[in-house]
């Protein structure tokens, strides 16, 4: 079992001296190498639940486990992207993609290496000494993937890392992350607003509830081409499971 969560809830302290609970007796399980994603309603704690898997949140109540070990601070087994790439400006594509080796003490010739490797696993190879401004948005987020892979995390979090492309840009990226975690064998786990995306990319969706946040429903999507989202969204059945999510989050009665 590459992650659990045994009956999790979190409450945050509030500025008037109450309690805000994010989310409320989540308990799930993600297989190693299964690709996992996390829908719901803004405010839900979807972003809780990947903190705390990161180690940076610890439960109010119940267990989160790594590898079947307890996570009880900052874990360097997981790799996080976020939104926004976060390339550091005065560093070269391949510095940026050394620096979590560097910090983690890895000597010098393992860190190129390894940076390099991973540069041409994310079709990054000859860009190595450009600087994050001369690349393009879907090239920057590749950069970042290359860098969270160059750590060799057990889990990649993944937060909304495409939400800002361009729709062409995010269906190429969505494509080139999903066959480059799937060759790495990664487990990972995925927070998105993008019912659609979530369906190209996952081998199981969780679907949660308005705050608090509790798992209301477990979709297995059971179609092909999970590292090829452009091949499996020329497949009728992905409207299906659209639709699934769509009234597991009543959004046609809100819409109405």
């Amino acid at each position: 079992m590459a992650l659990e969560f045994r009956g999790v809830s979190k409450s945050f302290d509030t500025r008037d001296g109450g309690s805000l609970l994010a989310v409320n007796d989540v308990s799930f399980r993600v297989e190693e190498g299964e690709f996992v994603s996390v829908v719901g309603p803004s405010g839900c704690g979807k972003s809780t639940i990947l903190s705390m898997t990161a180690g940076l949140y610890q439960p109010s109540e119940g267990e989160v486990l790594v590898s079947n070990q307890p996570v009880t601070g900052p874990n360097a087994h997981v790799g996080f992207m976020l939104q926004k790439d976060l390339l550091l400006p005065w560093r070269s594509i391949v510095h940026n993609i050394e620096f979590g080796l560097e910090s983690r003490g890895v000597g010098r010739q393992e860190r190129r290496a390894r940076a390099m490797k991973e540069l041409a696993h994310c079709h990054l190879a000859g860009f190595e000494d450009h600087f994050p401004y001369q690349l393009s948005g879907g090239m920057r987020q590749r950069a970042a993937l290359a860098r969270t892979l160059a750590i060799d995390p057990e889990i990649i979090l993944l937060d909304e890392p495409f939400s800002a492309l361009d729709a062409q840009t995010k269906l190429l990226l969505q494509n080139s992350f999903a066959g480059t975690i799937k060759d790495a064998g990664k487990t990972t786990l995925l927070i998105t607003h993008d019912l659609a995306e979530a369906v190209l990319m996952s081998d199981r969706i969780l679907v949660l509830s308005e705050r608090p946040g509790t798992i209301i429903a477990e979709i297995k999507v059971d179609l092909p081409h999970r590292d090829q989202p452009i091949k499996r969204r020329q497949m009728p059945e992905v409207a299906d499971y659209a639709t699934q999510l769509f009234k597991h989050l009543k959004l046609e009665e809100k819409a109405a």
